[in-house]
């Protein structure tokens, strides 16, 4: 096969006439291009670091501020010497031209390089004023706090302003320095607000209980604590996220598949190409030129939407890391390593392990030739070295084993060379041998089959490690499949609505294949070599254990959309998220608490806080539609739920949630040896619905209006506790949304299908309250 063709730089042979040295032109001029393209990549990065740096200033701003001081001092005639020459001359015998020319010869000085420094210091000045009042604007959300459609006038001052301050032509990581840092709330108002926040699922006796403990802690440890964490938010930029990632997500010692990735899914109803090599070529090349693009800071800062012209900048820390990153197991904590570069993806096919370059004659592959390469893959026959089929189990079971038999067996010789193929790879691939695809004629089936394949597949064929999996079935469907701690499902998402949209653009040829011809001369993919020890199976046991046990369940809800709800004057997100407590309750017979992920990306380095959903205005709501209430009533109980949503879900977004502080505080009780009752039990407490809403960020590229059937299905992730759901929800356009929803077969209290009834049903009830069809009337 291809993989054993090797080019070779050069070959000598010695004889008694010395040396004889045949070199090999091509392989010369491919070290030649790869270093030209190294070099190249090392000044863009150069360059773009300035110009963040340096925003809201430009170039052209620094150029005009030079000149203007220049014409400035020329104009007032300045003497650049502040007479010292005119008083040398008076003590020193100089003749009057000799004192001409040393004034002109110092005058060339002083209005060069003195005016340089001083333009450019009177630059950065104007750069770090600017920088500073954009930072104190965004400081400010009374926006938040406006009707839907209305904006007052010290809104429309404030929004002026922030363009004003904003610069032109911002870069991806321009507003960067500009955000502001996360406010550390009031241990007062956290307490107050947890109360408030389990109050319906406690008994008056519990409730009595758990007030006393938050008393003691208000009173005692609390402020303790808290002088801590408000130390912390003056020095790190952002006082949560660093714990975050590290106690939550990297020193978990329990399987991240299902437990931690979570998935994204093809187009519900497009099927651009059933040829599995050709989807891969696009899909492939789409992400390659993707990262291109984060690599020259050209994706544009993504937005928060204030009005339909105006919007607020978002951190883009977690852009970072999206490519060349993979999680390394260690035995306490794991790690995560990101490369500056890689010029290599790592697929998988068949038990097989491959190194595919991605540039040749220093440029990215094209798809059609991205293709030549996947089929070369598929038309490999060879069978996998011993161990090596169900290597990837290895990331699928516990962490540390995993941690254990790297170290022992990893990290020597061709298992590591092999092992650090796949590690430093832009991103893995999967060529699976199974077809998936959204069956009309059998959607329920479809759909969880389609589900269960991307979140844990074989449990030895994903590596779960890396940043992100790209996942190619056999008939042409595809999905993808990501790390959750290095970043949070929005920023994934923004990569695959660039992939969706980029593959009808890419085309394909009418018999399916991509666009273009293959490449005559291109190096065929590099099969991986391993010595593999018999050191899998129990992970792979733990593995298909958890993988065998989730129930998934996937379907569009296609009977309305947020055209309707907004019909309703009613929030969309805060509509679904009622349907879900009363569809829950509907299922067990009982509230629970809820967890909703809310983003504070309006903060420097943010990612997420908690809205608990479940609260007193949303069971009053659940508990009139049981019982035999008024609509008048029913409606009324809504609104009022739906308003209290809304206000929880802008603190959240605003610094002003609870669960984020909860959690350093008691990171804090820990470092100093406090055992803190309250906070104990406050985290212990299981979320048995925990919830979250893909958003769609780049409506430009999608026309749903014209071609609905591109809509996405959005993706999903795995029950956070044995008992409980975990449901993921996108709004499609104006008429369609998507849910995903999983439990665990071993749980007697929940079952997937039943509740994705119980939301269908609630969605319709609450629509009903409206009565649209007799207003419409």
């Amino acid at each position: 096969m291809a993989e054993a063709h090797q080019a070779v730089a050069f070959q000598f042979t010695v004889s008694p006439d010395g040396i004889d040295l045949h070199l090999c032109h091509e392989a010369l001029r491919q070290v030649y291009l790869s270093g030209l393209h190294s070099w190249k990549k090392r000044f863009v990065r150069f360059k773009n670091g300035v110009m963040t740096g340096v925003y809201p200033g430009s170039p052209a701003g620094f150029m005009v501020v030079v000149v203007s001081y220049m014409s400035y001092n020329k104009y007032k005639q300045l003497d650049p010497s502040l007479g010292l020459f005119a008083k040398l001359g008076q003590h020193i015998p100089i003749s009057p031209i000799c004192i001409c020319y040393m004034t002109l010869i110092v005058q060339g000085f002083f209005c060069g390089l003195p005016v340089l420094l001083v333009g450019t210091s009177l630059w950065i000045t104007i750069i770090m004023i600017m920088r500073n009042v954009l930072k104190s604007l965004l400081s400010w959300h009374g926006w938040m706090q406006e009707r839907h459609g209305t904006v007052s006038w010290s809104s429309r001052l404030w929004l002026l302003l922030v363009r004003l301050f904003s610069g032109r032509k911002p870069m991806l990581y321009s507003f960067q320095n500009s955000l502001p840092r996360l406010p550390v709330p009031s241990v007062k108002d956290t307490c107050k607000r947890y109360l408030e926040s389990v109050r319906p699922l406690m008994d008056d006796e519990q409730y009595d209980r758990m007030k006393g403990l938050a008393k003691d802690f208000e009173k005692n440890l609390g402020p303790r604590v808290q002088w801590y964490l408000k130390l912390k938010s003056w020095w790190a930029s952002n006082y949560v996220s660093d714990w975050w990632e590290e106690y939550i997500y990297l020193r978990g010692r329990a399987p991240i598949m299902v437990n931690s990735n979570y998935y994204a899914m093809d187009f519900l109803y497009v099927f651009p190409t059933s040829i599995q090599a050709a989807r891969a070529g696009n899909t492939i090349h789409a992400i390659m030129l993707y990262r291109r693009k984060l690599d020259r800071a050209q994706i544009k800062p993504v937005t928060h939407s204030v009005t339909h012209s105006h919007s607020v900048p978002l951190c883009s820390a977690q852009w970072e890391r999206m490519f060349n990153t993979t999680r390394i197991p260690g035995v306490e904590t794991d790690t995560l390593q990101h490369m500056n570069e890689s010029k290599h993806i790592a697929v998988y096919h068949k038990g097989r392990f491959f190194k595919v370059w991605m540039f040749y004659d220093g440029r990215l592959l094209l798809p059609r030739e991205i293709e030549q390469q996947m089929e070369r893959i598929l038309a490999d026959q060879s069978e996998p070295l011993p161990g090596e089929e169900r290597l990837a189990a290895l990331t699928a079971g516990d962490r540390t084993p995993w941690a254990k038999a790297r170290e022992t067996f990893f990290s020597r010789g061709k298992n590591k060379q092999s092992l650090d193929a796949i590690e430093k790879a832009a991103f893995f691939v999967t060529l699976d041998d199974s077809e998936q695809l959204y069956d009309k004629d059998n959607p329920v089936q479809s759909l969880d089959s389609f589900a269960k394949s991307l979140l844990h597949g074989k449990c030895y064929d994903r590596w779960f490690d890396k940043s992100f999996n790209m996942i190619l079935f056999k008939n042409g469907t595809m999905g993808l499949n990501a790390e959750h701690s290095w970043a949070d499902a929005p920023i994934v998402g923004h990569l695959w609505e660039h992939v969706l949209s980029m593959d009808p653009k890419l085309g394909y040829t009418e018999d399916g294949h991509c666009c273009g011809k293959p490449h005559p001369n291109l190096p065929g993919p590099m099969r991986l070599q391993w010595d593999i020890p018999e050191v899998i199976q129990s992970s792979l046991t733990v593995a298909r254990a958890l993988a065998d046990d989730v129930d998934c369940h996937s379907f569009p809800f296609t009977q309305f959309g947020k055209g309707l709800i907004k019909k309703c004057r009613t929030s969309p997100d805060a509509f679904i998220q009622i349907a879900l407590q009363l569809a829950h309750y509907r299922d067990k017979g009982k509230f629970c608490l809820t967890y909703e992920a809310s983003m504070t990306r309006l903060f420097r380095e943010g990612r997420t806080e908690t809205v608990r959903s479940c609260t007193t205005e949303s069971c009053d709501f659940v508990r009139s539609m049981i019982r035999d209430e008024t609509r008048e009533e029913r409606l009324r109980l809504l609104k009022v739920a739906a308003e209290k949503h809304q206000n929880m879900y802008r603190l959240a977004m605003t610094g002003g949630g609870i669960d984020r502080h909860l959690f350093c505080m008691y990171v804090v009780s820990k470092y100093l040896g406090e055992d803190s009752p309250f906070l104990k039990e406050v985290l212990s407490e299981p979320w048995r619905l925990s919830t979250s809403q893909t958003p769609m960020q780049q409506l430009e590229l999608f026309d749903l209006v014209r071609h609905p059937e591109y809509a996405s299905s959005g993706g999903g992730f795995g029950p956070v506790a044995d008992d409980g759901y975990g449901v993921s929800y996108i709004i499609v356009g104006e008429n369609l949304i998507n849910f995903h929803i999983s439990s665990k077969f071993s749980s007697p209290e929940t079952d997937s299908h039943r509740f994705g009834a119980n939301i269908r049903q609630a969605m319709l009830d609450i629509l009903g309250l409206f009565q649209l069809d007799n207003k419409a009337k």
